[in-house]
């Protein structure tokens, strides 16, 4: 928008100047020129201040004597055109001032909110760059707002031309912000503009309260050194990867790559410089000794990962995010050692995984002590030093700590390093607490001759800020940029000892990149030794599985598939072999016996409970051929009898028999597969046909007692199953007949003999006939017998008359009066058993369709499931171990196959040496390379 401002004046036209209007003109332009000089100046804020620049301008405003005000009509445009120019110059005049002022804020603000906690430093933190990023950002955006308003300005000036006067000035602050202005300010040779104290100092204190390394974030490696570092990274994450394959091969010590073992006393910080590195606190803390047993650390970088988390290997509890729960555990780990021992050499496994972490693999062991404690065994300080000792051969490398407040020369991690590595060739020295002693002190240790180490010292101040333990602090945060923020403000306050002039390696950050580069070179020094021993490995266990097993291919899925194959397979038979006949039989044989109980229980019992005289019987068996057709004794005798076998629960007691037949079956069948060397497997194949037979149980056994209801009412039979029910049940009675003598026999053999027992017999049968009184039931004997061989006698006499009986029933039975059926009650074992058949008959219908078929159908799939798809990788690995031949064959083939795979990826590590190689520069180069410490695999 333009709007046009009509402005009279009463100046004079320049045709005609008046004697006032000469003078006046000049104070008007002189008071003009000195308000521009006065706003260029103070606008600046010192920083673009250039007296050039002003004078510059100052010649470019209206010579004297020269008023275009006269007379004349003034137009003043109010547009973007015009207010756009002056907001880009101011905004051009004062970045430094606003920038300084403005970071100085955030800074006061951000020190007020980490004085109640570091909640939100946690956040910052876990940012890309840390805090850097946010305030890269901050600056950034200002860029960008710049950027925006530069392009606006350019769009309105390719549209509207800009006057003379204004294009000027732009120019003359576009080549003062370039550094091309006048002579001596940015030409060739000149020095660049300075910049203000006041930007410079809230930027510095800025960086200082977020931990910024203040040096340019531009990378001064070059392209050689770059591709260099990255091959490294990428080596030692293979070789990592190889030596955590080898762990599991294991049985060689040749098997081995070289890990780092850190030692140190019990208050030298050993803790607090493993936990700066991994960024978390997870080790053990306590005011005894808490690390009683080594613990082998293997940190894992997983850039794409956004979580952090730890695994224990050895105890499979899965990834933990939590590291307060980590820590936790290596306590738990660690007391469970007794104090009567202290320390133990089995060690615990823990890899810990997170995108801020570098690839290593670190051995923390128990401190060294110097006096043994009253509770503690005598010899414990000896072996903490043979514990150490046994990790601190080569070709491990030792990471010595050392506090600074404590001489080097009472270092017992240095001590016991130059035992191991007089030359200090594979040491690292730590030394930690450096903030405890002065800056001169502190560098006189770094730069120690007296102890010198190959690989050098680093000073650390590894210990968490005290307020990273504020109100809002997370139990699991990271402490890495906490720490890193105190190890700047601590040795950026001592520039001369400590600074990049000085030549010491100091920060945490420095001794994460040493122990990369040194674990690198260690790693591949060892390789070659390595890679002929695995191939040494690989040649014998290949001749083992030539020898031993034929070159025959076996894995735990394919064992398990096989074995279960075979056990369908004779699953199948047994159905093919038990059916309904099968079922039939064992169901009569059954309910015949439940006929032989009914009818001792009702017709022939004749117990002998005692030696008394025995009570006379009103109606007895030997009277029933003789017997009243009807007579109401023997008829109601026969219809309880009847009753008794129809309500038994005949729906129970048959799908009970099938049921556990079933069972007895698939017992069978497990003991004669491979199975039967699994209690796995075994369990659950029992276990599936449990569930099945219970889970049909009850719905079979309902309805077989429903389909024998009338049978509870009214049973009507014919002549035909007469016949057959009187053959039947005379070969019952034969059995029956034969398992008494069988009996009689077992007893004459127990009480030595047939004389023997037929005198006892013959006095309890006088007994009960009354002709010897047995006082007391002849509990301690009588007639010269003792009380056992009374028993003896008294169960023999009682066979004998059931054998009696029996003889005369099957005299009966072949008689012409048990011949019909009309003569049912004087011939009960006929009718009762033709009951029997018919219960039978009706109950396997039932039971075939509800219970067998249903079993047969169901028990494959069960097993697929419990076997089959049901089980995870490593469950059908632990089943495949429990035969110890399978664990044998297994064990041999993943050893070969781990032993192939690790010499792959060690073909792998050849090529990346090879195009390695083919990078770097011409030997010219190469030789200034060689001088700053090159590396190499082989």
């Amino acid at each position: 928008m333009r709007v046009k401002l009509m402005i009279s004046t009463s100046i004079p036209p320049p045709s005609q100047p008046s004697a006032w209007a000469l003078p006046q003109a000049q104070r008007a332009v002189t008071q003009a020129a000195r308000g521009f000089h006065h706003h260029t100046s103070s606008t600046a804020g010192g920083l673009l201040r250039s007296d050039a620049a002003v004078r510059s301008a100052r010649r470019r405003i209206w010579p004297v004597g020269i008023t275009p005000f006269s007379n004349a009509v003034a137009v003043r445009n109010a547009s973007f055109v015009r207010i756009l120019p002056r907001l880009f110059l101011n905004f051009f005049r004062l970045p430094a001032l606003l920038g300084g002022a403005t970071i100085a804020g955030f800074t006061y603000i951000q020190y007020q909110a980490a004085q109640a906690g570091t909640y939100a430093m946690d956040i910052l933190n876990r940012t890309k760059d840390t805090v850097t990023g946010v305030a890269g950002g901050f600056f950034g955006s200002a860029k960008d707002i710049a950027d925006q308003t530069r392009r606006g300005w350019q769009n309105t000036t390719s549209e509207v031309e800009l006057p003379e006067w204004m294009q000027k000035v732009l120019r003359i602050h576009e080549e003062i912000g370039e550094g091309k202005g006048n002579e001596g300010h940015g030409g060739p040779g000149g020095e660049p503009p300075k910049e203000s104290r006041l930007g410079a100092a809230a930027i510095g204190g800025s960086a200082a309260a977020y931990g910024y390394d203040q040096s340019t974030e531009e990378d001064s490696r070059s392209n050689e050194e770059a591709a260099r570092d990255d091959q490294m990274m990428v080596l030692t994450k293979k070789m990592i990867e190889i030596r955590s394959i080898l762990q599991t091969v294991g049985q060689s010590s040749a098997l081995t790559l070289p890990s780092i073992v850190v030692i140190g006393s019990q208050s030298s910080g050993k803790s607090s410089v493993l936990e700066a590195i991994v960024g978390h606190e997870f080790l053990p803390k306590g005011s005894n000794m808490v690390t009683r047993r080594p613990i082998e650390l293997t940190l894992v970088n997983t850039p794409d990962a956004q979580a952090e988390y730890g695994e224990f290997p050895a105890l499979g509890l899965g990834k933990i995010t939590d590291f307060s729960s980590i820590q936790r555990t290596l306590t738990e780990l660690n007391l469970a050692v007794p104090d009567s021992e202290c320390v133990t050499d089995d060690p615990i496994q823990l890899t810990i995984s997170s995108p801020h972490v570098p690839d290593l693999t670190l051995i923390d062991l128990p401190g060294y002590i110097q006096v043994v404690g009253h509770d503690q065994p005598s010899e414990l300080k000896q072996k903490i030093s043979d514990l150490c000792d046994k990790y601190i051969q080569p070709p491990n490398v030792i990471l010595a700590i050392s506090a600074a407040d404590v001489d080097l020369a009472n270092s017992t991690a240095l001590r016991a390093s130059r035992r191991v590595d007089p030359r200090g060739e594979r040491t690292i020295g730590v030394v930690t607490k450096m903030d405890l002693v002065d800056a001169p002190r502190g560098a006189s240790i770094l730069n120690d001759k007296k102890y010198p180490l190959r690989l050098g010292y680093v000073g650390v101040v590894s210990r968490v800020p005290p307020q990273t333990t504020g109100l809002f602090k997370k139990g699991s945060g990271s402490i890495s940029a906490a720490i890193s923020k105190n190890e700047n403000a601590f040795f950026s306050a001592h520039p001369i000892e400590y600074g990049p002039e000085a030549g010491l390696s100091v920060g945490t950050t420095t001794l994460r990149k040493k122990l990369m580069h040194v674990l690198e070179q260690t790693m591949a020094a060892s390789l070659q030794s390595t890679s002929d021993a695995i191939k040494q490995e690989l040649e014998e266990a290949t001749y083992e599985f030539k020898v031993q097993y034929n070159d025959r291919p076996l894995s735990a899925e394919s064992y398990l598939a096989e074995s279960l194959d075979a056990f369908k397979h004779s699953f199948k038979e047994f159905t093919e072999h038990f059916g309904r006949p099968q079922v039939r039989e064992m169901l009569k044989e059954e309910l015949a016996q439940r006929v032989l109980d009914l009818l001792a229980a009702r017709y022939w019992n004749k117990p002998v409970p005692d030696l008394s005289p025995a009570p006379p019987e009103p109606d007895s068996l030997a009277d029933l051929p003789n017997a009243d057709p009807e007579s109401l004794y023997w008829h109601r005798k026969l219809d309880a009898s009847t009753s008794a076998l129809t309500k038994l629960g005949v729906g129970r007691v048959a799908t009970s028999v099938v049921a556990n037949a079933i069972q007895a079956h698939i017992d069978r069948l497990i003991a004669q597969s491979t199975f039967a060397s699994h209690p796995f497997a075994r369990q659950a194949i029992t276990e599936a046909a449990s569930g099945i037979l219970n889970e049909r149980y009850y719905s079979t056994s309902d309805q077989v007692e429903n389909c024998i209801k009338p049978y509870k009412f009214e049973i009507d039979m014919e002549d035909g199953e007469w016949s057959k029910g009187r053959e039947n049940v005379a070969g019952v009675l034969k059995n029956e007949l034969q398992a008494c003598e069988a009996a009689v026999k077992n007893v004459e053999d127990t009480v030595g003999g047939r004389r023997k027992l037929r005198d006892v017999m013959t006095f309890v049968d006088r007994a009960r006939k009354g002709d010897v009184v047995v006082e007391g039931d002849g509990a301690s004997g009588a007639g010269g017998f003792s009380s056992a061989l009374l028993q003896k006698g008294r169960e023999a006499v009682f066979l004998r008359d059931r054998a009696s009986i029996l003889r005369m029933r099957l005299a009966a039975l072949k008689s012409k009066q048990c011949a019909s059926m009309k003569n049912k009650y004087y011939c009960p074992e006929i009718f009762l058993d033709v009951v029997a058949t018919k219960l039978t008959s009706t109950a396997v219908l039932f039971l075939n369709v509800e219970l067998l078929s249903e079993f047969n159908y169901n028990f494959p799939r069960e097993l697929d499931i419990r076997l089959g798809r049901g089980l995870g990788k490593d469950e059908v690995e632990r089943f495949a171990r429990e035969d110890p031949k399978i664990k044998a064959h297994l064990e041999v083939i993943r050893r070969k196959e781990l032993l192939e795979l690790v010499l792959s990826k060690m073909d792998g590590l050849r090529a990346l040496e090879v195009e390695g190689k083919s990078r770097r520069p011409s030997p010219p180069d190469r030789k200034k390379e060689q001088g700053r410490g090159g590396w190499s695999l082989f």
